[in-house]
């Protein structure tokens, strides 16, 4: 799954999350418990997720990477990224109502705390939440524990703040960037890992009739579709789901949510 190409945006994002950062390096940070299996122990000093982060409303999830959707052979999973945004996470919202369509949300964490009033009408309109990191940070694979935790934590908690309570079920590193410690961590939250199958790219804005070629050419490689709804201009991704949405349909398709 290639990474997606860096985006002018997100060094806004990151430089918004900076006060966030230093704020939870010194409250939220912390390193995976034990790896019996590879030798790895807790850096001294630091709690473990299992010591400090413990809720028993949480229940583990698989930690593989998840593609599939929970409609079986015929489904497809719409996701939504990057977002909510003010301009575009409300249209995106009224196109899916007016398509019958629900659809992940994976979110930014600072994005969701400026705009928690969009992030309940996801919620309100039946759609689920995905957890996108606080920064949208698409090197965070090459950077420590402590900050890959950070991330994830503190964006889990800024989406379930703003959302009222409902805690997102997955967690979609940015770009692609996984490791097995953040996917070891999203799980053991109740977020299961999240891929994608087809990028329209919508954010390079190739224009909408190759956004909705690229649908009907590589939906059959799976059934995850990455778009969205923040970062810029999202007239085209728009434009574009007003087409793929029914051509789906009429090709025997329904619309769910990636397996947990």
């Amino acid at each position: 799954m290639a990474k997606h190409k860096g985006r002018g945006w997100h060094s806004k994002l990151l430089a918004a999350a900076l006060g966030v950062t230093a704020m939870a390096a010194a409250t939220s940070v912390w390193t995976a418990q034990a790896d019996t299996a590879g030798g790895r122990q807790p850096e001294a000093g630091v709690s473990t997720p299992d010591a400090r982060h413990q809720d028993r409303n949480v229940t583990k999830v698989a930690e593989d990477i998840a593609h599939a959707s929970d409609r079986g052979a015929r489904g497809v999973n719409i996701t939504i990224d990057d977002g909510p945004d003010p301009t575009w996470t409300p249209q995106v919202l009224q196109l899916l109502k007016d398509s019958g369509v629900k659809a992940t949300f994976c979110m930014v964490g600072t994005q969701a705390q400026a705009y928690p009033d969009l992030v309940k009408a996801v919620v309100a309109g039946g759609h689920r939440l995905c957890n996108h990191t606080v920064s949208h940070d698409t090197a965070m694979d090459k950077k420590s524990e402590a900050y890959q935790s950070q991330q994830i934590l503190d964006a889990e908690r800024m989406i379930t703040k703003a959302s009222g309570g409902v805690r997102p079920q997955y967690y979609r590193a940015p770009g692609g960037a996984f490791t097995p410690y953040s996917r070891h961590l999203a799980a053991s939250r109740g977020m299961r890992p999240l891929g994608w199958n087809v990028d329209t790219k919508d954010f390079e804005h190739p224009g909408v009739d190759a956004m909705v070629a690229t649908v009907k050419s590589e939906i059959s490689n799976g059934p995850t579709v990455l778009f969205h709804d923040a970062g810029g201009d999202r007239s085209q991704t728009l434009a574009a789901l007003r087409e793929v949405l029914p051509w789906l349909r009429q090709q025997g398709y329904s619309f769910g949510f990636p397996v947990r």
